[in-house]
């Protein structure tokens, strides 16, 4: 038998903070300013803040703190300062309502809030509404705004000791929470455990390597979904770390990986199309040193996956997850064989979500739960199990409809290649079926925008009197480009079904989007033009 040892986060972070202790993390800070630490100087930080933690706030095991804040140097000392004590880091959606905040606060029962300086005005309004929340601390070196029982988070180090070392906790205790965006009903809280992270971890720097030689930028925000986890994996690698800060700007972005020679990023589709608009602008801007992103949140253009490895030779990698999946689940890495093919249908595969992280198991099932074939052909809702998966919600008696016998049921309908690749054709509520065909918003959505006049494009189901639901499109032209709804029809004639053309094509400044950064389609389905649409044909009906 083998020692039944606890896996905790801190054996990752000792072990890399003992070999890589001149290892760098950068953060952008607000008005510019660029913060410099090593992995040993932080880590003494770290045992500060734990010790403060514990002292100074009366915190234990199982506590909660929320974090409100960007990607920067201090938000990762809360990461690892809770990460490493038993203690709980809930960290709060900046893009929320109000409403929303103050419902996972009370439901997380968060005792202490940090807070960078400039979101304050966001909490104020609704402070006095949080029932378990004993001080807060302002992400800074001095108190700003009006909160209660405020102190400011650098004035909290002086004089105080770190503490020696880290003591194993249970590798079933909670170490994160993460609620969901709440598109529908209040936002739903999973408990990422110290166990789930660790093995999330090592899956995938064997999945989808990184090491001490790179220099990850995380730019999915850590107040989301870990930041898909990179602020563990780098760390538990020893690569250096550059945090953007608040301004996530294509100018900002570019300028950062320029100056601090970036070699891998993580962050949602709709950053990587600005940075690819910036880089069309600005052809001598050097981002060479990139070899690799990670893309998910949202389906992957494969116009954008071409236009990267083409122009610039950086590999686009999908991925894809949920905030249940502790976060990432597959993403669209190439088999040796499929290495070989032409670059065309290499591209077949890596517009999908890919496949499954080693660990985890995926299916597909038709409405009635019973398993599909993986034929690429047959199509149903995802369910995936694992280590790393979600088995309930936190005190949520919504949990049964999402949870089935031990797997999570995504919401997401799937196909299934042979090759075991799974190409997401809808979220269950936004695929389109029109006169009995279904439409797969995702892959209309990026076939428009892999028109060279567009930036961005979203489609929504639009209820038909005669047809059921008819689809219609939300286009963001690109910068100095113009086009217009004959043109992107032409286009699309010869690559799509003639049920699937949009019966109207909407021209917009931007495309409304969620919390997380993701198409919010419920806001497009309100937008005038769209209900008018709706009003216009029950009228022809009638």
């Amino acid at each position: 038998m083998m020692d039944d040892f606890p896996l905790n986060l801190s054996t990752l972070y000792a072990r890399a903070v003992r070999l890589f202790p001149d290892q760098e993390i950068v953060s952008m800070e607000p008005g510019g300013e660029v913060r410099r630490s090593t992995y040993s100087e932080t880590d003494v930080r770290i045992r500060q803040l734990a010790r403060i933690l514990a002292d100074r706030f009366g915190l234990g095991a199982g506590d909660r703190i929320g974090t409100f804040a960007p990607n920067n140097l201090r938000h990762h000392e809360l990461y690892w300062a809770t990460a490493c004590t038993g203690l709980v880091c809930h960290t709060i959606n900046i893009r929320l309502f109000p409403d929303q905040i103050e419902y996972i606060v009370n439901h997380a029962e968060d005792r202490v809030m940090f807070i960078e300086p400039d979101l304050v005005p966001l909490i104020e309004p609704i402070a006095h509404r949080f029932e378990t929340v004993e001080a807060f601390v302002i992400l800074g070196d001095r108190v700003v705004g009006s909160l209660p029982n405020t102190v400011a988070y650098d004035e909290l180090f002086e004089g105080v000791e770190p503490i020696a070392g880290w003591e194993l906790v249970d590798e079933r205790s909670p170490m994160m929470f993460c609620y969901t965006s709440g598109t529908t009903g209040n936002p739903k809280g999973v408990a990422y455990t110290q166990r789930s992270t660790y093995l999330h971890t090592i899956s995938h720097l064997a999945f989808l390597p990184i090491g001490p030689s790179d220099n990850v930028m995380p730019v999915v925000p850590m107040f989301h979904a870990a930041a898909w986890g990179y602020p563990f994996m780098a760390t538990a690698q020893g690569a250096k770390i550059t945090y953007p800060g608040a301004d996530l700007s294509p100018a900002a972005l570019v300028s950062l990986v320029e100056r601090e020679r970036v070699t891998f990023s993580a962050g949602v589709p709709t950053v990587w199309l600005g940075i690819q608009h910036h880089l069309d602008a600005h052809p001598e801007a050097d981002v060479s040193s990139i070899r690799a992103f990670l893309c998910g949140g949202s389906a992957v253009p494969r116009a954008m996956i071409d236009w990267y490895w083409k122009n610039r030779g950086i590999r686009v990698v999908q991925g894809w997850g949920m905030t249940e999946t502790n976060p990432v689940a597959s993403t669209a890495i190439l088999t040796p064989a499929l290495e070989t093919l032409p670059w065309e249908r290499q591209l077949d595969f890596l517009e999908t979500a890919g496949i499954p992280a080693p660990g985890l198991v995926m299916k597909i099932v038709d409405e009635l739960g019973e398993e599909l074939p993986h034929d690429g052909e047959a199509f149903g809702e995802l369910l995936i199990r694992g280590p790393w998966i979600a088995a309930e919600y936190y005190k949520d008696e919504r949990s049964p409809s999402s949870f089935v016998d031990g797997w999570l049921r995504t919401g997401d309908v799937c196909k299934i290649t042979p090759e075991g690749y799974v190409r997401i054709t809808d979220r269950a509520k936004d695929v389109i079926k029109s006169g009995g065909e279904w439409i797969s918003s995702i892959d209309l959505e990026n076939t428009i925008m892999a028109h060279s006049s567009v930036a961005e494009a979203t489609v929504v189901g639009v209820p038909h009197p005669k047809w059921g639901e008819r689809p219609v499109a939300l286009v963001v032209p690109k910068p100095g480009r113009s086009t217009t709804e004959a043109e992107l029809l032409a286009f699309l004639e010869s690559r799509v079904a003639k049920w699937w053309l949009p019966d109207r094509i909407v021209f917009a400044e931007e495309v409304p989007k969620t919390g997380t950064g993701k198409f919010d389609k419920k806001v497009v389905r309100q937008l005038p033009a769209v209900t008018d649409l709706m009003e216009h044909w029950d009228a022809v009906e009638g």
